[in-house]
């Protein structure tokens, strides 16, 4: 039987002591680049900068007052007010002032433009998360229980301070933002407030002014203005009697007079010879019994009237001219000489009696027929302007409203007005409540529930993960190259190899004889080279190692 070409069939499966074998023959394949994977992944996790994360946590508080009782004049939820609040925290200003106040980035600002490491600030370093799910309220908006802020960077202290500030930013801006709603939600409100009052005040004066103009003409008062008449007839009827009445007591008191006069005129003095002698000082008792009564219906006048009145004045002038009537008598009887006479009896008593009793009734009755005129006088103008208010409620009367159609219209400007105007009142009252909410915090509101942490131990990178997947990525690099070599090389390895492609019996084997100075060289420099391999493999890592530690330190 011929032996076969080694090539031209297939390869036998393998078996573990042929795996060995290959491990064995390409051992140095295999070793050396899992020791420079390793030696790579040592290098470049202690060459990689610690990244410190600190985190805050801010809860949201729900409103201390109920949403039934006073209604928040916010209608954007909490989850939107975050989000905006999210995007005017990390606008480009307020990233560059905490890159400048915390000078941040030395490294990347001095090879990429500040636009950039801003972008890489906001997208890779800042993170603002919910802690939990959001979930649909009762009130159906969308409750945010909390919310996590976390910043990464090189510095653990700094780290911190810039997530201080990041929250104290969320806070503050939280405040503020809120206050600048209520405040410009109550401003708006008390301007439409206004103005709808002024349209009030505007709709009253056209309507006060209508009715003015038009007094009376109106539908609404024509009711009125019938029950004005029937009011002035009957005060009519009422002052007719009166006055009625009045003439008639005058007549009486007309007759009565003409009575009493022609009983004075009658009466006459038995004792004549006394007459001279008595005239005067009857002259100034009568002049005493005239002021006298003057005063008295001038005391009357004044209980009913004030001194300007006509009445009042005439009768002032009046007594003063009876007071000097009476003067003028008294001095006229000074002047003269007392005239001798001698009574031969003295007045008649009877005769005297009677002529006072006539004289005051006549005065009386004069005093009444007086008090009558008044009370005619006072009635006949009291009757001469209710005549004038009879015929201007009659003409209004007459005269058919013209203008209900714009008063019906004023009247439904009015009522939109004052529509408007509670409206206006009632959601700026509600208003006012909210923002006394929001001033004394008892709304909802931000606050921190977990305060920013300063991290103990880095989170990137992790240096035992990379060690151990640099030497796994290592060996399976080794593997993959020993495998290669294997694949390509065709050559029989063993006694297994010739018995499978040759298909003959063995005999025997020789060793493969070599020089041993060439043999014991090849393995010093063998040795040689890997032993240089790893002391400086060795030396990389510990460098890298000892460079880690010192600018930790």
């Amino acid at each position: 039987m011929q032996p076969q070409e080694p090539g031209s069939v297939h390869r036998r499966a393998l078996d573990l002591e042929d795996y060995i074998d290959i491990a064995r023959r390409h051992k140095a394949w295999i070793f050396g680049p899992t020791f420079a994977a390793i030696v790579v992944a040592v290098v470049v996790a202690f060459l990689w900068p610690d990244t410190y994360v600190s985190t805050s946590i801010i809860r949201v508080v729900p409103p201390q007052v109920p949403d039934t009782y006073i209604p928040p004049n916010i209608t954007t939820d909490m989850q939107g007010r975050i989000n905006g609040l999210t995007q005017m925290i990390l606008n480009r200003a307020s990233l560059t002032n905490l890159i400048n106040k915390h000078q941040l980035y030395k490294k990347e600002l001095s090879r990429l433009p500040v636009d950039d490491v801003i972008d890489v600030m906001r997208l890779r370093d800042i993170k603002i998360s919910p802690v939990q799910t959001f979930a649909q309220s009762t009130q159906g908006r969308q409750a945010v229980p909390a919310f996590l802020i976390s910043f990464q960077y090189s510095n653990r202290y700094t780290a911190q301070r810039v997530t201080d500030d990041l929250t104290s930013s969320f806070l503050s801006e939280s405040q503020r933002e809120a206050t600048e709603q209520v405040i410009g939600t109550t401003e708006l409100l008390q301007s439409q407030w206004e103005s709808a009052k002024a349209k009030l005040a505007e709709c009253d004066q056209r309507l006060q002014s209508f009715k003015v103009g038009h007094l009376g003409n109106t539908t609404d008062q024509q009711q009125a203005n019938f029950s004005q008449v029937n009011a002035l007839q009957a005060q009519m009827i009422q002052l007719e009697s009166q006055m009625s009445r009045i003439q008639t007591d005058k007549l009486q008191l007309d007759n009565e007079m003409r009575i009493a006069k022609q009983a004075l005129t009658q009466l006459k003095d038995p004792n004549a010879e006394q007459q001279v002698i008595d005239q005067k000082n009857e002259k100034l008792a009568l002049k005493d019994k005239e002021i006298e009564q003057a005063e008295g219906y001038l005391a009357r006048l004044r209980e009913r009237y004030r001194d300007n009145y006509p009445d009042v004045q005439a009768y002032k002038q009046q007594i003063e001219l009876l007071k000097k009537q009476r003067e003028d008598i008294r001095k006229e009887d000074s002047e003269k000489k007392p005239e001798v006479a001698v009574r031969q009896l003295p007045p008649n008593p009877a005769f005297l009696h009677e002529q006072r009793n006539i004289q005051q009734t006549i005065q009386r009755i004069a005093a009444a027929q007086e008090a009558k005129d008044l009370d005619m006088k006072q009635l006949q103008k009291q009757s001469a302007n209710l005549t004038d208010s009879l015929r201007s409620i009659q003409g209004r009367i007459e005269a058919a409203p013209l203008s209900d159609k714009e008063y019906t219209e004023i009247q439904s400007d009015r009522e939109l007005a004052l529509r408007s105007y509670q409206e206006a009142d009632q959601k700026l009252s509600m208003s006012k409540r909210a923002q006394d909410v929001t001033r004394r915090q008892e709304g909802e509101k931000l606050t921190i529930l977990d305060p920013p942490s300063l991290p103990a131990t880095p989170t990137e990178p992790k240096r035992t993960i990379i060690v151990i997947v640099g030497a796994a990525i290592g060996f399976a690099l080794g593997l993959l190259l020993a495998g290669a070599r294997e694949m390509k090389d065709t050559s029989l390895k063993n006694l297994k190899d010739v018995r499978a492609y040759t298909h003959l019996p063995v005999l025997g084997s020789i060793l493969l004889l070599a020089n041993d100075l060439v043999v014991r060289r090849r393995r010093r420099l063998g040795w040689l080279a890997w032993s240089t391999a790893c002391l400086v493999g060795i030396v990389i890592m510990s460098s890298s190692v000892v460079y880690y530690f010192s600018t930790k330190s």
